[in-house]
């Protein structure tokens, strides 16, 4: 396999860096009161609103997670790129294919290991 590890490792920072942005903007959005992670008080006239607060947090609570694991994802990709391991299946070994890597440039596994894995 023919992979631009300088390339990769491009993609996967360029990657990272839009995706802590993004993380970084729903926070914002988000309009916390203080590190705390509490919602502002609100007053009983305005239950609705922080009815659809609450539901908007929770949705964008699941996001950050998602983001946090591709994350997480991403740094072990460019650990493997460092360790020479990249494009190498991390439970078979087998070599991942280099239009799987351009897709999901921080894959750890082979597409019949990812099939295996989803399946239970």
């Amino acid at each position: 396999m023919t992979v631009d590890l300088d390339h990769q490792r491009a993609e996967l920072l360029a990657l990272q860096g839009r995706l802590r942005a993004a993380a970084a903007s729903v926070e914002h959005e988000l309009g916390l009161d203080d590190e705390s992670g509490e919602l502002p008080s609100w007053g009983t006239d305005e239950l609705a609103d922080h009815a659809s607060v609450t539901y908007d947090r929770e949705v964008d609570d699941t996001l950050e997670e998602n983001a946090e694991e591709i994350l997480r994802e991403i740094d072990d990709a460019l650990a493997r790129i460092e360790a020479g391991t990249y494009g190498t299946c991390v439970a078979c070994g087998a070599e991942i294919p280099r239009e799987r890597l351009e897709a999901v440039p921080y894959a750890a596994l082979c597409i019949e290991d990812k099939r295996r894995l989803e399946r239970g």
